[in-house]
Order: C-alpha cells, then structure tokens, then sequence
C-alpha cells in the first residue's frame, strides 16, 4: 500500500508540473521545420499558419527550411529533438507516409516518434509542362509517353516525396514511362521547367499559380477529384484521360513523441484558431488549398491512413532510397 501510494504520489506531482510548463508554454520562439526548401507549397502553408498561430501564442513561430532526402533528414532530427514543444515540423505526405517504405532506414516511425498536433490542410497537384511540348491535354501527354517511352523527364521535389510518387501513380495508372529528376525542393524544379531542362512536373498549386497564368508553364489538369477553385476551368486528370486518378497532399504539424498533451492540446487549439479565421481561409483558397482543422487524434489517424495508401504504392514501383 505503502508503494502504490507512493507511485500515486510521484504521478500526481508529474501532472502538476506537467501543467504548470504548459501554463507557461511558450515561454519563448517556437521553431517550426519546413522539410524542404523555401518557396513550395508545404513552405507557403506553413508560413500563413504560423503568422497566425505566433499571434495567439504571443511568441513568434520561426519557419526554419531544411531541405534534403525527400524531407527525411529534418523530419528525423524532429524526431529526436526535446519533446518541450520548441521544436515543431511540418508533416506530410511524403515524410510520413511515403518515406518510411521508400527509404531503407528512415530513422523514424511516423506512428510512434511523434505528436500529432493536427491538420493543416489538402492540396492537390497540378499538372505543368513546358510550353514547347506539343500536349495541350492529359490524352496528348500520355500518347507521347506512350510513343517514345523513357523519353519525356519529369521533376520532383525530391525522391519519394508527394509529388513524386504522384507522378509514379500516373505512370503506373497510364501504363507510360517516364524518366525522373529528382530536385531539392519545388523551388528549382519550376525553374528547371520554366529553363526547359525538364518537360513535365506535377506541381503543389501555390508556386504554380501566377507561372500558369503568365503562360511560363502550360497546366493541364489537377489531381484532385474536384476541379480547383483557383483553376476552375481546368479539368482533373480524372476528367482529362486517366478515370480512378487522385493524387493530393496533406499537411500538418507534428510534435517529437513525449511532448506533453496539455502542451499539444494548447498548439492545436492555436492551430483551430488560425485555419477557422476568415482571412486564413482566403488566403489558402486563393493558393488552392482546403483547410482541415483537425484534432491531434484525427491528425494521428490521417497519418496511419496515408502511410497504409502510400506504402503500397512505393512497393509496387519498386522505389528505394538509401
């Protein structure tokens, strides 16, 4: 009896300090990571998030990009850093669905090495080519393809990211070939396409925008199952040649596994907060972008759904990354 008391004690006392750091929380700059480089569309969300959220915090939300192995690196340092809640990043689907299969050693077990703060939102990709390839249509693309396989390139923001394996499920549905340049980050992919070193790039909408409009790209179609508000005339792939095709992005923001849940708890309602606000809302629509306000349970079973999806299809194409 004597023991159990004892342990009943030590718990309470856990708790209490438990609750009195998050009273204070944050005492000072919270660091989100951004995974990739500066200028993609996972980098455009997070900003407009986190503007927000330092408002609500009264402590500033410093976007920190680190780019490199598909966003693996720093979604692996994340995950070993001090679980107070000063150490955020950026999830998505190429870091915790994707890149736990597609990589041998990841480092990280996106079930178990983190806390899931919640959703941010879902995005589809779009379709871009450069403007001197003669596909005015996802048909006309996938009959190039077809003709010459191997022989159109495509970009992405790196090996096993969304937008990768986005491509790959197109190849896979279109029965085409295509070869992959693998980028560090959308920012240098869209240069590369706009310079016409590659043909083909299924883009996050937000970099995509005013380069589609201003006729530096060429879009096609967009992944989604509904057509973009943003491009509304402009057909989903399902639509333009390939029927069953979906391929969208989610985010969110993840904590280290052990950060305390009052703690948690105070960074999603912050979160809520910020993606319920009606100039959040224009802003991410106006970059194709539908906020999922979520809480951090939802965000956990999302991250288990997205793994299960994209497992299988980095198995069935064979990908590896070392």
């Amino acid at each position: 009896m004597a023991r159990r008391a004892a342990i009943v004690a030590a718990l309470m006392v856990v708790c209490v300090v438990t609750g009195a750091h998050a009273q204070d929380y944050p005492s000072r700059p919270i660091t989100l990571v951004v995974p990739y480089s500066a200028g993609g569309g996972n980098d455009v969300m997070a900003r407009i998030v986190a503007e927000k959220m330092s408002r609500t915090l009264g402590q500033q939300i410093v976007v920190e990009n680190r780019a490199g192995a598909g966003g693996s690196n720093a979604t692996r340092q994340v995950a070993r850093s001090a679980p107070d809640g000063y150490t955020l990043v950026l999830g998505g689907t190429g870091t915790l669905g994707v890149n736990p299969t597609l990589y041998t050693n990841v480092g990280y077990d996106p079930r178990k090495d983190f806390a899931p703060v919640g959703l941010i939102g879902t995005s589809a990709l779009i379709v871009l080519v450069h403007p001197a390839l003669p596909a005015r249509s996802i048909r006309e693309l996938i009959a190039i393809a077809k003709r010459e396989p191997g022989k159109l390139n495509y970009a992405s923001a790196g090996v096993g990211s969304g937008i990768h394996l986005g491509t790959v499920l197109f190849e896979q549905m279109a029965d085409i070939k295509l070869t992959h340049v693998p980028y560090r980050g959308s920012a240098p992919a869209l240069t590369d396409l706009m310079g016409g070193h590659v043909a083909i790039y299924f883009s996050s909408l937000p970099p995509a925008i005013g380069l589609a409009r201003d006729g530096r790209v060429r879009a096609l179609a967009v992944t989604g199952t509904q057509r973009s508000d943003v491009f509304p005339d402009l057909p989903t792939v399902a639509e333009a040649g390939l029927p069953g095709y979906e391929s969208v992005l989610h985010y969110g923001i993840a904590a280290p596994a052990g950060t305390p849940r009052p703690i948690v708890d105070k960074l999603n309602a912050a979160m809520r907060d910020a993606l319920n606000a009606p100039d959040t809302k224009e802003r991410m629509a106006t970059d194709g972008t539908e906020p999922l306000p979520s809480t951090p349970d939802q965000y956990a079973a999302d991250i288990d759904r997205e793994e299960t999806k994209w497992s299988a299809i980095v198995k069935k194409s064979g990908a590896k990354a070392e």
